[in-house]
């Protein structure tokens, strides 16, 4: 089975998931600290609702598959197939009300990235994407997604979460990257991706990501035409430091800038 024949399965884990997510948002409700002490990193019973949505759904249709997510870990890992799950990337954005967070939906075949999602049920957008071709549904009407072919980094807009998240050389990495483009803007996790892939960002540049954070978002960048790897020009699956480029010239050049 390709990848594309699972898309309807994922608009059903989509939309299951966003049902048992959207009452929580900007509604009171509990939130935890999984950071131990670190950078507050939040987590609250609507990741652990929808997470076990998509769970249940796909146990149910696709035994044989593995999972992997961000609040209950993975499960049958070793598998062909393994979906990488993120229920609310973005809960900072979250708990604060501001509409920035999606529902990450991934699949790898032996590894790779083959499929991926972004749903935000708040706004009624979804981004997805194979690889070869990534595509936008919403208020604005369902659209093809390209790239902004822009190559020069003087013109270029970054994006990342917050330049706190980084450390010692990698913040002074990050910071010689942003001092060359035009405009940087933070705060937006997953939706930064997918404003790359829809042609109105050029570069965004994180570090310390998990594979949850980043596996469905990899087949709708380059879906659209556009570059996922690590810093030092790896694979982006395993997550870590990740640079996303709108296109090659734009992805040598912030490399260079990243590696001094």
């Amino acid at each position: 089975m390709s990848a594309v024949d699972f898309g309807a399965f994922v608009a059903e884990l989509a939309t299951q998931s966003g049902q048992a997510i959207l009452p929580f948002f900007r509604a009171k409700h509990a939130t935890e600290d999984k950071s131990c002490g670190g950078v507050f990193d939040p987590v609250t019973e609507a990741d652990r609702a929808g997470e076990n949505v998509m769970r249940h759904l796909i146990k149910r249709n696709f035994p044989e598959h593995g999972v992997l997510g961000e609040e209950f870990g993975t499960e049958n890992g070793e598998a062909e197939y393994v979906w990488v799950l993120d229920p609310i990337d973005g809960t900072r954005a979250f708990i604060s009300g501001i509409p920035v967070w999606g529902t990450l939906i991934g699949l790898t075949r032996e590894g790779v990235p083959v499929y991926g999602m972004m749903h935000q049920p708040f706004t009624g957008e979804r981004y997805s994407g194979d690889g070869r071709q990534a595509r936008y549904e919403g208020p604005g009407g369902p659209r093809v997604l390209r790239t902004r072919q822009n190559g020069e980094l003087a013109t270029a807009t970054v994006m990342t979460t917050s330049p706190k998240l980084f450390q010692g050389a990698e913040q002074e990495a990050y910071l010689r990257v942003e001092s060359a483009v035009r405009l940087a803007r933070y705060g937006c996790d997953c939706y930064a991706y997918c404003m790359l892939a829809s042609g109105h960002v050029d570069l965004v540049i994180e570090s310390g990501l998990k594979p949850y954070d980043i596996v469905a978002l990899i087949p709708i960048v380059e879906g659209a035409g556009g570059i996922v790897t690590s810093w030092d020009g790896g694979s982006a699956a395993k997550g870590g430091r990740i640079i996303a480029a709108a296109n090659k010239t734009l992805h040598q050049a912030a490399l260079a800038l990243l590696a001094g």
